[in-house]
């Protein structure tokens, strides 16, 4: 392979030599190429097992709306009785069409490595073409196992020309990154509204047998169990799901056998609904009323995204098992026994299902009800939760602790903060709507944006990675896409009535991302260009006169090329560097995870005997960032293991030049690429001196020497150095930036980010660099 060597004077030699590079973790690399994808080799045993489990996390939402669809679908009550054939009709094609063929047999297999929802997809597509604001694409970072994928075929000109547009078109980028973050901020809402709703829709049903309780004591109860519900998440998606898992299912028994018992008693002739004619019947009947009823006929999905966002938790296979198993024919028993029992009793509509119990039944329905709203919150807030720390690892929310709940299962996580915000505004919003009606006309808009997102982002998946026919990409556009809009028109009818509560939310946190992720960008950009040349930094020391200290010091850069400017202020302010000294980098890739072996890039920066790196740590958006301890051990074997094998290599390169004539090469117009998964954007710096044209290497420690000296320098402490910038907006910025910069985005950094916490680094080994940028 080919590779550019640099002279003492800092130029670029004209002579390049061919030569087989082996670098540190080159091996490892070929080690975990063959990785596999997300549950492509899991055995039947755990997709069984995972099944079970994910009955109990995901599956809540969308089993506990028979709650309250029929009363939210007929708010003035029922005025024809086969109007319910209609609105059962409708029921049962919304869940075949919507989360069975498209989610469970459509999206789900549009999982990156595994993870689900808008961030993976987005994660999912920047893979495939470079939709990202930031410009730290490296070309190593594709020697990832995880990352290789298959570019799209010069033969598919559709494909190749969407990539040109979108890549070449900043609006487009920032449509996606809006778009994406639009979902994210709807599944935010939905996971606030789901408790708020579920839990007060199940609580409502003891006035069935204390008719003496006032609505407000129903809201206090209901508030009471939000709280409990928000104090367990520390406890993690794992051991929750456990917990919850045999309730859901005895739930699901449940409703199914009263629905089976309602449909023989009551009315077995309501299975016609089958017959879609009975949908256009009820629209011709109702007209507009019908279509405002859609608003309440969507509740029966509300969840459907959470299957998609907890994907990490399970796979592909344990979530259609779950569904077609167990969730589909317990939902559809239980609103077709519904609509049998309305057929009868149509008075009754307000509150359907506990009406619909036979009298033996209705305190244990009661009791698994309440549990089965707790578990319907649970979905979505494990759902938010996961979509949240993809948010946070590409740059869209200030760094807050992501605590992994479980060591034995992938993307179960828990935010401390988020859930604090989370249920503060669920319980407000309990007390402030107190009926399930309000909550539900809110709850919908959530809902269906969602679906609306998904549905976009999946288009453009199918047409840039799929490659699909276009005929079916149109299909899938015009089916799905029409049946959300269609629902999506109905919901905005009541916005005022309760509507226009997902937007306020929509509104806060697509604001609150896009100005992190903003101002993000602009700080990344304003260090590139005042990054300080890597062949200065001789120079660099001798002029602050810089001494070396024992230790390690690592300074956290987000630059993945020269040196950041936070570093001559240090040196300037306190004129001593550690005896090893790392310019470390946390960059996170577009892919679930990053395997150890191929974690760390390392570079030399300078000559060899100043002892300094550059060092990029790569993770992907669900992996675990090691405690301090393990990461400085982790690291110290990586740089013990890249200096052995650089040594080697100038050893090799040596005896290669020696026993060959020098010839000169052409100077290359471009710099090659190495095939090795250990280097970044500059030239290897060994400490070399040119003699009748050849090139030979002198070292100032043996491999062993400098091994020895990296572990007593380790022992002897490591120090963690950050910047702490303060971004401010520049005095011609407009009023808008200067809002944007000033205000929004210093108050989410003094409140909220805490990098050395998120970094899992201890505070009595870090040092604070104050520097200052303006953008």
């Amino acid at each position: 392979m080919s590779l550019e060597v640099e002279k003492p004077g800092g130029t670029e030699s004209t002579n390049r030599l061919s030569l087989k590079r082996h670098d540190s973790l080159f091996g490892d690399a070929e080690k975990v190429s063959g990785a596999k994808h997300h549950g492509s080799e899991v055995s039947w045993s755990r997709t069984l097992h995972l099944a079970f489990q994910s009955v109990g996390i995901i599956y809540g939402d969308i089993g506990t709306s028979p709650l309250y669809v029929y009363s939210s679908t007929f708010p003035s009550g029922i005025k024809n009785n086969d109007d319910l054939l209609g609105v059962l009709s409708l029921i049962i094609y919304t869940l075949i069409i919507i989360p069975m063929l498209k989610y469970v047999f459509i999206v789900l297999y549009a999982n990156d490595n595994g993870d689900g929802g808008t961030f993976a997809l987005y994660s999912l597509i920047s893979r495939y073409a470079k939709i990202r604001l930031i410009p730290n694409q490296q070309a190593e970072d594709a020697m990832v196992s995880n990352y290789s994928i298959e570019a799209p075929s010069s033969q598919l000109r559709r494909a190749q020309w969407v990539k040109q547009k979108i890549e070449s078109s900043k609006a487009a980028k920032i449509a996606l990154f809006t778009l994406t973050i639009l979902g994210t901020a709807m599944v935010m809402g939905d996971g606030t509204l789901t408790p708020a709703i579920s839990v007060l829709s199940a609580v409502s049903g003891i006035r069935e047998k204390a008719p003496s309780l006032t609505q407000t004591q129903v809201v206090w109860i209901s508030v009471a169990i939000l709280f409990m519900l928000f104090s367990v998440q520390r406890f993690g998606t794992d051991k929750v799901g456990y917990t919850f898992a045999p309730v859901i299912s005895v739930w699901f028994l449940l409703i199914a056998g009263i629905g089976l018992y309602n449909l023989v008693v009551h009315d077995i002739g309501v299975l016609r609904a089958f017959n879609p004619m009975y949908i256009v019947h009820y629209f011709k009947r109702n007209g507009k009323d019908g279509w405002v009823s859609l608003g309440g006929v969507i509740l029966c999905v509300t969840g459907t995204e959470g299957m998609f966002a907890d994907l990490g938790h399970f796979n592909v296979r344990a979530v259609q098992i779950s569904f077609t198993g167990i969730l589909f024919p317990s939902v559809a028993l239980c609103y077709i026994g519904q609509a049998a029992y309305l057929r009868k009793f149509p008075e009754n509509v307000g509150d359907t299902f506990y009406r619909s119990i036979p009298a033996p039944l209705f305190w244990p329905t009661f009791i698994v009800a309440i549990c089965a709203a707790i578990i319907a919150s649970q979905a979505m807030l494990s759902g938010a939760f996961a979509i949240l720390s993809k948010a946070l690892s590409l740059g869209c929310l200030p760094r807050v602790r992501v605590i992994h709940t479980s060591k034995k299962y992938e993307g179960q996580v828990y935010i401390p903060e988020v859930n604090f915000m989370m249920g503060l505004a669920s319980i407000i919003v309990t007390i402030a709507f107190r009926t399930t009606t309000s909550i539900g006309n809110a709850y919908g808009i959530c809902v269906v944006t969602t679906f609306s997102v998904t549905t976009h982002l999946m288009t453009l998946v199918m047409l840039l990675i799929w490659k699909k026919h276009i005929v079916f990409i149109l299909l899938f556009y015009v089916v799905f896409g029409f049946t959300e809009l269609i629902y999506l028109s109905s919901i905005l009818s009541k916005f005022i009535e309760g509507g226009y509560l997902p937007f306020c939310f929509a509104v806060v946190l697509m604001t609150l991302m896009a100005t992190w992720h903003y101002v993000h960008v602009k700080r990344y950009w304003y260090e590139l260009d005042h990054v300080v040349p890597t062949n200065e930094m001789t120079t660099l020391l001798e002029k602050n006169d810089v001494r070396r200290i024992p230790g390690v010091g690592l300074l956290y850069t987000e630059l993945i090329q020269g040196i950041p400017p936070v570093f001559p202020r240090l040196i300037k302010k306190i004129p001593s560097v550690h005896s090893i000294f790392v310019f470390m980098s946390i960059k996170h890739l577009p892919i679930p995870h990053v395997v150890p072996a191929e974690r760390f890039l390392f570079r030399q920066v300078g000559p060899r005997e100043q002892r300094m790196f550059r060092c990029v740590a790569r993770y992907g958006y669900s992996d675990r960032l090691e405690e301090s301890k393990e990461f400085a051990g982790f690291l110290a074997d990586r740089l013990k293991m890249f200096i052995q094998e650089e040594s080697a290599f100038a050893q090799y390169e040596a005896e290669n030049d020696e026993s060959s004539p020098s010839t000169e090469v052409p100077e290359a117009q471009t710099r090659p690429r190495r095939s090795t998964v250990v280097h970044s954007e500059e030239a290897i710096h060994p400490r070399v001196s040119s003699h009748s044209g050849r090139i030979t290497f002198r070292a100032n420690h043996s491999v062993e020497e400098e091994k020895q000296l990296i572990d007593r320098e380790v022992e002897r402490g490591v120090v963690y150095l950050m910047g702490e910038a303060n971004v401010s907006a520049g005095p011609k910025s407009s009023i808008l930036k200067k809002i944007v910069v000033n205000y929004i985005y210093t108050f989410l950094r003094k409140n909220l980010n805490e990098g050395h916490n998120a970094l899992s680094i201890p505070k009595d080994q870090l040092l604070k660099v104050g520097i200052t940028y303006e953008i």
